[in-house]
């Protein structure tokens, strides 16, 4: 199923839902932050000039070796968690870092996930987070499944179908209020689905449209607008 949702239902019987995101959102964001932390990198080195001036060489080597270490491994953990999950580059993208309960990542989740970069790293270039990335459908590398981590997509979501222009038909066959449900929620949602999507979920309810997947999703569009009462 090209199906990247991912559900959680909290106490109360609240049904929760995001969107996870593969390699490449993330890929690039990395890069973003990657260049980000390059620049930084650059204007200490330029700011360790004056140690040297004054014959300070080793204290400015140190000082320098500290800061490099912190921005490197604490850069992610302070905007991930000051900055609602996000560092520079994820904002860019519109993803965002989160618990796997849907609940904004704090200090602890977000230190074990990039202290594990180590790790994600090998044998060479994240090849080994790649790996773990492609083999569950959430996209978590160890370090997310380590620290209880997800990365959604958190850009805004697509407007609701119109249905104004949609010629309305009322279904061959009774169906059950789940049914009529799904139906609706798939007309509501078809502008954030790709078309191979559509067809896909068309198929599945092809005991409902009797049409093959390509002309279910007009049909499915046209009996969600008469559950909407458009007539």
């Amino acid at each position: 199923m090209l199906d990247t949702r991912y559900r959680v239902e909290i106490p109360g019987g609240i049904k929760l839902e995001a969107q996870v995101v593969g390699p490449i959102p993330r890929f690039f964001a990395l890069a973003i932050d990657l260049t980000i932390r390059g620049v930084l990198f650059f204007l200490l080195s330029l700011a360790m000039i004056p140690f040297a001036a004054l014959g300070a060489a080793e204290l400015g080597g140190g000082l320098y070796l500290i800061l490099l270490f912190l921005m490197e491994w604490f850069y992610p953990v302070l905007f991930e968690v000051l900055w609602r999950g996000q560092t520079p580059g994820k904002r860019v993208l519109g993803i965002s870092v989160i618990n796997d309960d849907l609940t904004p990542v704090t200090l602890g989740p977000s230190l074990v996930r990039n202290l594990l970069r180590v790790i994600d790293f090998l044998p060479l270039m994240y090849l080994a987070g790649l790996v773990c990335m492609l083999s569950n459908r959430r996209f978590q590398r160890l370090g997310d499944l380590a620290a209880g981590t997800l990365v959604i997509s958190v850009r805004e979501t697509a407007k609701p179908a119109a249905i104004e222009n949609i010629e309305p038909l009322a279904p061959s066959t009774a169906l059950l209020r789940s049914e009529q449900t799904s139906i609706i929620d798939f007309l509501h949602r078809s502008r954030q689905l790709s078309e191979p999507r559509q067809h896909e979920l068309a198929a599945i309810l092809d005991g409902v449209t009797h049409e093959p997947s390509e002309n279910g999703v007009d049909k499915l569009h046209r009996i969600g607008a008469w559950f909407l009462g458009v007539r």
